[in-house]
């Protein structure tokens, strides 16, 4: 991603939030927990899935 396709990112989040900056990051801010929260499910069903893959014998 380039640095002017960033700067037009930044101007489209501010622009959706009428220009208020606090809440184009408080915005920002949930999406990412928001985001986080869906890359813990994804790991823990990946590790799940490993697990179930090697057996019940992972632990001796």
């Amino acid at each position: 991603m380039s640095v002017r396709s960033n700067d037009t990112a930044i101007d489209e989040i501010v622009a959706s939030c009428n220009g208020d900056l606090r809440g184009a990051v408080r915005a920002l801010l949930l999406i990412n927990e928001h985001l986080e929260a869906e890359l813990a499910k994804l790991y823990a069903a990946a590790a799940d899935r490993s697990l179930a893959e090697r057996g019940t014998s992972v632990l001796h």
